[in-house]
């Protein structure tokens, strides 16, 4: 049973991890592999509405989706979005990635690989992956502009989609504790995090919800 300050707690994280932007069309949608296939579903969406020409699925399996995509992220988004409607000549598969530093670099291989001139990244992640993701774009890819995009879904709603609250919550957290970590270790920008987050994130860690979490060494708690 999840108590209410958690629940609390989560929306607060989870209202800070989206960046708000405005889409525009892009260059290239990127979309992050993971165990949500909703990020292709967006994805083709906003491929039909003219928001990028190319689509690239990055990513290849986890512990979390070698059970649900066996064949790789990247290979059971592009099925999907083909289910979608989206042509298969406007996506690209990257299916080596292990973590969101590889999509990025890979990805970035394939598209020059390709012939594909990138001014700008629509970049599709989960909800709660849009900060972390955007700030390693902006460390890791400099030189492109990046517009963040994701399903649009509160936290309640995407829990039940998901089927498993207590999971999303844990990585709400572990996103967090990457946003402030990343910086130091090279693989990203920094972002201010208010006190409100610092302060639910140290709740939630203390209630016990730290299955994603990287080690103290690595990976420090704030103090609040």
């Amino acid at each position: 049973m999840i108590s209410a300050q958690a629940w609390a707690d989560a929306r607060l994280l989870w209202d800070y991890h989206f960046m708000h932007h405005v889409l525009r069309p892009c260059s290239v949608a990127v979309g992050l592999g993971s165990h949500d296939l909703g990020v292709a579903d967006v994805t083709a969406e906003l491929y039909h509405q003219g928001m990028a020409p190319v689509i690239v699925f990055t990513g290849a399996t986890s512990p979390t989706t070698k059970a649900r995509m066996p064949r790789g992220e990247a290979v059971h988004y592009r099925e999907r979005a083909l289910q979608l409607g989206v042509p298969d000549s406007a996506v690209l598969v990257e299916p080596r990635a292990t973590n969101t530093g590889e999509n990025i670099e890979f990805s970035k291989a394939v598209l020059a690989d390709s012939g594909v001139k990138v001014a700008s990244v629509l970049l599709i992640t989960k909800p709660y992956e849009e900060r972390r993701s955007y700030a390693m774009m902006r460390k890791l890819w400099p030189e492109v502009e990046v517009v963040c995009a994701s399903t649009p879904m509160g936290l309640e709603e995407y829990a039940d989609s998901i089927g498993d609250a207590r999971m999303v919550i844990d990585m709400l957290v572990g996103a967090l504790q990457r946003v402030l970590a990343f910086p130091r270790l090279g693989l990203a920008i920094e972002q201010d995090v208010p006190d409100t987050a610092a302060a639910a994130f140290e709740r939630l860690c203390i209630g016990g919800f730290t299955s994603r979490l990287m080690s103290a060494d690595v990976a420090p708690r704030p103090r609040t």
